[in-house]
């Protein structure tokens, strides 16, 4: 104990000794001891999750006259000081520990039960309020853990969310600021027909607004709570009100009315599936966040001898050796921080895979997967958004020398001389190195003016079609 004052507390197993000024107990002593695996910590939003779940709980048995008045008061000023953030240097265990996340759930009673007790008059350890008895009455680990999961991923969720539509709507932004820049379409990373940048911008947006959407349908099933089901999710040891009242107190204490009772408490206990499938989501959102910035990547890439179609705003050096060097680094940051989203996504599916008979015992490391990729995709979202899109500026001349000088113009004559022709006619233009008007005027198919009317910019991106002899002039 680093010659630190100790106490010794003990649970169902003996004594444990525990350092004299902490507010956790003996089963938090053994949790430490035991898992030292990792630098890993379940995150403060879910521990408060849980601390808010307690409460609710504690008014629940209170109303029921289960729990007395001055108890529970203590245990409820108590759990509003820990999710306030007073104790959160009590919560330091490993991710990797009891795959129900027993091991947290005994940390959060200890530490609210010894503080209900301080409140009380008593000291720390004495168990004026006890941990499984009082704070934990009514409850499991089983349903408590889930349900401080979902609690505390719902608003992640709604700031990512708003995170993605303000992207959405910066991307529709730029669509709208380059729609009349006209640049050469790529497939295959080969030159395409001609698309307008303001094209490319509004399909990114899109895409980000259909994400939020997605995101925003997993909201209905996140928001079913489990909590009271007990070991199993039939309610064993509880009134039947008992999980009602704890979802009427949530909601009152978060100022919230999104959390109701699950339909089926032991679906609720032994699946993650919908945890899994709003991983899902926040992954698929990633996918479209990533290809937008790889896009950025290319179309940003030179400045002299890449596509410099885009310019990026400079938010610092981008070389310690080459002077005046600007990299796509805030691409590059949320790149990564989507592939970790990817790399979370699978442990998520493949916890949720894993659940057993009556219960899941994969959970913390689904919550911390969960959590993060919640949390770093909003940020990483915002940052593109703010950072790096919302500065783009559109290198006008060189997109438009691309789409003049592209092969892929002679599409536009197989309306007119047909697809076998217009081939023949790539085929010279790039033998000879010259444009496909160039060939077309030289081999006398068609005037000026009719090119000038089949190649204007205004068309070339927008449904015509053209035929021989019947060329609006």
């Amino acid at each position: 104990m680093n010659n630190r004052k100790t106490r010794v507390e003990n649970d169902s197993m003996g004594p444990m000794t525990v350092p004299f000024d902490a507010y956790h107990g003996a089963s938090t002593a053994r949790s430490l001891a035991n898992f030292q695996i990792s630098p890993l910590r379940l995150f403060p939003e879910q521990i408060h999750a849980m601390v808010a779940l307690k409460l609710a709980c504690a008014k629940a048995n209170m109303e029921l006259g289960l729990l007395p008045k001055r108890k529970g008061d203590a245990i409820i000023r108590a759990c509003r000081e820990v999710r306030a953030g007073r104790f959160d240097a009590e919560f330091g265990l490993d991710v990797f520990q009891s795959g129900s996340g027993t091991s947290t759930n005994m940390n959060v009673n200890e530490v609210v039960a010894n503080r209900a007790s301080e409140l009380l008059g008593g000291r720390r350890g004495s168990k004026r309020v006890h941990p499984n008895d009082d704070v934990n009455m009514g409850q499991s680990t089983n349903n408590i853990f889930p349900s401080s999961i979902r609690v505390a991923a719902t608003p992640l969720l709604l700031t990512l969310i708003k995170a993605a539509e303000n992207f959405s709507k910066t991307l529709a932004q730029k669509g709208k600021e380059f729609d009349r820049v006209i640049k050469s379409g790529r497939t295959h990373l080969q030159d395409a027909v001609p698309i307008r940048m303001g094209q490319v911008f509004n399909a990114f947006s899109r895409s980000i607004r259909k994400d939020a959407e997605r995101l925003r349908l997993k909201i209905r099933h996140v928001s079913e709570l489990g909590a009271g089901g007990n070991a199993v999710g039939t309610g064993i040891n509880t009134h039947p009100s008992f999980r009602k009242r704890i979802i009427k107190n949530l909601n009152a204490e978060l100022g919230s009315k999104m959390f109701r009772v699950a339909p089926d408490g032991v679906e609720a206990t032994h699946s993650t599936n919908d945890l899994a499938d709003l991983s899902g989501a926040v992954q698929t959102l990633a996918v479209d966040v990533a290809r937008i910035c790889n896009d950025i990547r290319l179309m940003a890439s030179g400045p002299l001898t890449g596509l410099n179609e885009l310019r990026l705003p400079p938010v610092e050096p981008g070389s310690s050796i080459m002077p005046g060097k600007i990299n796509p680094s805030i691409c590059e940051a949320v790149n990564m921080a989507c592939l970790r989203v990817f790399g979370n996504h699978h442990t998520v599916t493949l916890s949720a895979m894993s659940a057993q008979l009556e219960l899941n015992v994969t959970m913390p490391v689904t919550a911390y997967a969960l959590l993060e990729s919640l949390k770093i995709m909003a940020s990483a979202v915002a940052t593109l958004d703010e950072k790096c899109v919302a500065g783009l500026e559109a290198n006008k001349e060189q997109c438009m020398a691309y789409a003049m000088a592209s092969p892929s113009l002679a599409t536009f004559l197989n309306p007119v001389i047909g697809y076998e022709k217009s081939a023949s006619i790539v085929k010279k233009a790039l033998a000879e190195k010259k444009t496909i008007p160039q060939v077309v005027l030289e081999q006398g198919i068609l005037t000026k003016e009719e090119l000038r009317i089949i190649f204007d910019p205004a068309r070339l991106t927008s449904p015509e079609i053209y035929k021989k002899g019947k060329i609006d002039r």
